[in-house]
């Protein structure tokens, strides 16, 4: 998968994880595609760690999308476990 099918998985994963999981998290749309990024690179390394399946380079395998939109939700909740609502009014 090219630089540009990473940029567009990241974005849509992270987007998607922003959706399952709502609430006022820091980045806008240059956030959700980092988010989603590392996202996909946490869920690869989880797949292939510990459930035994790597994930192709092939930017319409389910099992690609599965594993970043769930590395996406993993990064979101590590985030907000370690900082909260950093963007709460007082």
């Amino acid at each position: 998968m090219s630089i540009i099918g990473w940029i567009i998985l990241g974005l849509l994963a992270g987007a998607i994880a922003k959706v399952l999981l709502p609430g006022r998290d820091p980045g806008g749309l240059i956030g959700t595609t980092v988010i989603g990024i590392i996202g996909a690179f946490i869920g690869g390394w989880i797949s292939s760690r510990f459930l035994d399946r790597p994930i192709s380079n092939d930017f319409y395998d389910t099992a690609t999308w599965i594993s970043a939109i769930g590395g996406s939700l993993v990064l979101l909740i590590v985030y907000r476990l370690l900082f909260g609502n950093s963007r709460e009014r007082h």
